[in-house]
């Protein structure tokens, strides 16, 4: 999934950032409103985390940006404020979420794998598909029974490419849902990734090239 993280304590911010890198999310970050405003239309991310009170443009306006975006961002509201009527204020305006400050880095990772399930089309927790079994919960996969491992970029193509309804998929979309801004997007990261994760996978092949659209899963012969 990809992440937006707007927050104007640096510190805060890359260390949500880190955090959540971590757990194989790829992650943007900005320190202030307006910049969010610019990513939050260039980029169609699964979750953005957005202190209420930014700089330029503040949190409540960007809340109601995203609402009104053509996207299905969900909007996970920090603040120091978490009183009830700040709550349910926040909640008012849009955001799907309010967490206030201090807070559990394990809430904030549990809120923000609810929210991206909401922001997708429902997927069942385990993905089944040409003999390999792909079980989101446990970030574990299976090939006829023998566990694979796999990186967290190698693990998040996958489930790109398994997900519900997923035909051909683009290296483009790949770069946005399993990398983050700082990937160069002529980078050969997505074709050096694949060619991994087709060793590991195993014989016989199951990840097809379509040349100038992308890649497929397919049953194999």
């Amino acid at each position: 999934m990809r992440v937006l993280v707007v927050e104007d304590e640096r510190m805060l911010a890359d260390a949500i950032a880190k955090g959540l890198r971590a757990e194989g999310m790829a992650v943007d970050v900005c320190y202030d409103g307006d910049a969010a405003r610019l990513r939050l239309a260039a980029y169609d991310y699964d979750v953005a985390i957005l202190d209420r009170d930014l700089p330029r443009v503040g949190g409540d306006e960007l809340t109601r940006k995203v609402v009104a975006g053509p996207h299905a961002t969900r909007v996970l509201m920090l603040t120091v404020s978490s009183g009830i009527d700040d709550r349910v204020n926040g909640l008012a305006l849009g955001a799907d979420d309010y967490l206030g400050k201090p807070f559990a880095f394990a809430e904030l990772v549990a809120r923000v794998r609810a929210l991206a399930r909401r922001a997708a089309p429902a997927a069942p927790p385990v993905l089944e598909r040409a003999g390999i079994t792909l079980d989101t919960a446990r970030r574990q996969v299976f090939r006829g029974g023998r566990y694979v491992p796999l990186s967290k970029k190698e693990f998040g193509v996958l489930a790109e490419l398994m997900r519900p309804g997923a035909a051909v998929v683009s290296s483009e979309r790949l770069l946005e849902k399993v990398w983050d801004e700082h990937i160069d997007p002529a980078t050969n990261v997505v074709r050096v990734t694949m060619m991994t994760l087709r060793r590991k996978l195993g014989d016989p092949p199951v990840i097809e090239t379509l040349p100038g659209s992308g890649y497929v899963v397919r049953e194999a012969p």
